[in-house]
């Protein structure tokens, strides 16, 4: 409503005119009064951390690596654990234990909610001694595979999506397709490149990887060699592969292990961690800088063989 509409005029007459001016407020008692909320913003709070972005198609095993990669930080790495301050810590310290728990039953994750992200504050500490091997703050994000397709033909993601695309913040981006379905994601993945490109994001500077899981669907629990990758890529994904040549970007399969049909769904009969660990380390490098099992600095290496 307009305020001046409900301002009481001034009278000429100079015993009104010493009034104080006074407001309508409809079925309020004058003695309340109900408090102007703060704006909402649409900034990111937190932003102090490194954002490990997901992308992929419903279906194509984002949660699946996202919660053996967890696992396999916190099971033989070092310590991981829900960083404190963040708005969604306890949320993260349920959905860790979920993760947790299901993996060691073979129980894979559920599907994610769409237009709603998924965030897990985290901090990561090595067990590596070595000073130049950090801890690290990371931040998950992970959205379902529908919203993705909202892109398709020029279209744009739901706002909870753009929030994190459009912001300033440190980004890592994993693409994932699977061994059963690349040749459908290829077209898609080239579209979130170019809106990636339309955001500002140098994709001759990004850092980003594409990950083809469900590998055991091929009927080996690992490839061949790196020209078998190539191969895989360049004859399922063409367009996408001369986006990663050109760029330079990296790639790489994933497996969780063997994984059989279930009452309900599908289960993990065998972990198998050997992918996780090498998608893992190639996060942790890409953004320290060091390797996981770095062996230490010449002084660092000539006190832990005196030490141990």
């Amino acid at each position: 409503m307009d305020t001046q509409d409900n301002l009481k005029p001034l009278s000429l007459n100079n015993e009104d005119a010493l009034k104080p001016l006074s407001f309508d407020y409809p079925n309020t008692p004058s003695e309340d009064f109900v408090p102007i909320a703060k704006t909402i913003s649409n900034d990111i709070k937190n932003k102090e951390s490194n954002f490990v972005f997901f992308f992929g198609t419903a279906e194509s095993g984002k949660s699946v690596i996202l919660s053996s990669m967890l696992y396999y930080l916190r099971s033989y790495a070092g310590v991981l654990r829900p960083k404190l301050g963040t708005p969604n810590s306890r949320e993260a310290n349920v959905l860790l234990s979920d993760f947790f728990e299901n993996i060691r039953q073979g129980v894979l994750p559920n599907r994610t909610t769409r237009d709603q992200v998924t965030r897990l504050d985290l901090v990561f500490e090595p067990n590596n001694r070595s000073k130049r091997v950090v801890p690290i703050d990371l931040t998950f994000l992970e959205t379902s595979g529908e919203n993705h397709n909202d892109i398709r033909r020029g279209g744009s993601y739901h706002s909870s999506i753009e929030t994190f695309l459009n912001a300033n913040i440190p980004l890592t981006f994993i693409i994932v397709t699977s061994y059963e379905s690349a040749y459908k994601d290829d077209s898609l993945i080239n579209e979130f490149l170019d809106e990636l490109e339309r955001k500002g994001k140098n994709l001759k500077s990004v850092n980003a990887i594409l990950v083809v899981s469900k590998w055991d669907k091929s009927g080996r629990m690992d490839v061949e060699s790196s020209e078998a990758l190539d191969s895989f890529i360049s004859d399922h994904l063409p367009m996408t592969s001369q986006r990663i040549d050109t760029y330079g970007l990296s790639k790489t399969y994933y497996t969780v292990g063997s994984v059989q049909n279930a009452t309900g769904g599908e289960k993990i009969s065998l972990l198998n961690l050997s992918t996780a660990e090498v998608l893992s380390k190639w996060l942790y490098r890409s953004i320290v800088g060091y390797d996981l099992d770095y062996e230490g600095t010449f002084w660092e290496r000539l006190k832990f063989s005196f030490t141990n």
